[in-house]
């Protein structure tokens, strides 16, 4: 569950830091630029864990997505929030971090406006067992084969998020 005093790092396009936001109210129709992570966590078959986004989610509720996402704090290793959002989210341990698109960024806009605006280094995990996913952050989940993910994700975005869809060609680009 999310603490009302958690708190994102803001940045300018350099990535340079430039402050802190309260992360309840980070996320609105002019969010800035800040930091973030997006996970993608595989099983001992080479399945990739797939996530259906909370109902109760600010931006882009219901949506499948990667398996889970976070926001590193103020003077924390992302690494570090990788690891404590896996437990938190998905009640999982990770191994085998990679960090595997450093430069990820984007923007985009959910259906009521609201903007989600980040620099957002994407990693792959290694769990060895079944997410036991928080009921606020994750409505259903799945493993899939990445080779099948990335033509459905391309045959109907809409039902995925933006940065699923962004990802995963930079991921799998002969998917």
């Amino acid at each position: 569950m999310e603490h009302r005093s958690e708190q994102v790092v803001l940045v300018n396009p350099d990535g340079e830091v430039i402050g802190t936001h309260p992360k309840a109210t980070v996320h609105t129709r002019d969010t800035p630029l800040h930091l973030a992570f997006s996970t993608h966590v595989f099983n001992s078959d080479g399945d990739i864990l797939v996530t259906r986004r909370a109902l109760s989610k600010l931006t882009w509720p219901g949506v499948w997505t990667n398996s889970f996402c976070g926001h590193p704090g103020p003077g924390e290793a992302t690494e570090d929030a990788v690891h404590r959002r896996a437990r938190q989210e998905l009640g999982l341990e990770v191994d085998r971090l990679e960090l595997r698109l450093p430069d990820f960024r984007y923007r985009a806009v959910d259906a009521s406006g609201v903007v989600e605006h980040e620099i957002c280094p994407v990693y792959t995990a290694v769990a060895a067992a079944d997410p036991r996913p928080s009921a606020d952050e994750v409505m259903e989940w799945r493993w899939a084969d990445p080779q099948e993910l990335v033509p459905a994700v391309r045959a109907a975005p809409w039902a995925f998020s933006p940065w699923l869809a962004l990802q995963l060609p930079l991921l799998y680009p002969a998917g």
